[in-house]
């Protein structure tokens, strides 16, 4: 079967840093686009970021010059790395993919769900 599966959430403080993992198992990320969702309690899931096969990459407003997508594809790994941690930060993280090469405009273009993990920014 094939999947995605997250690693790397924990609990940190404001200001801190995580630095998120997505593995691909059963089928090899090199072609596809994959991107990073989050989900805060009683908010809709939201994207993150997104890097594509070509390794262009977007942000979130929200996100930006604070965290950095990035491909590892000998490692066929996807990561995320997030410094200046806020508390507004705190969701389920979930990284997903369209199964194309180009970003998704939406969750509907999902094909794809890793099952998530959680990151929560608290002093």
């Amino acid at each position: 079967q094939v999947q995605l599966v997250e690693s790397g959430g924990g609990l940190v403080q404001p200001g801190g840093s995580l630095r998120l993992s997505c593995a691909a198992s059963r089928f090899t990320l090199r072609a596809y686009a994959i991107g990073w969702f989050r989900q805060a309690p009683g908010k809709e899931r939201e994207g993150v970021s997104c890097i594509s096969s070509s390794a262009s990459t977007t942000y979130a407003d929200s996100v930006k010059g604070r965290f950095t997508i990035s491909r590892d594809n000998a490692k066929n790994t996807v990561y995320l790395q997030m410094n200046s941690l806020k508390p507004e930060d705190t969701a389920v993280y979930y990284c997903a993919t369209p199964l194309r090469s180009s970003c998704p405009k939406s969750r509907d273009d999902i094909v794809i769900w890793g099952r998530g993990t959680q990151v929560t920014v608290s002093s």
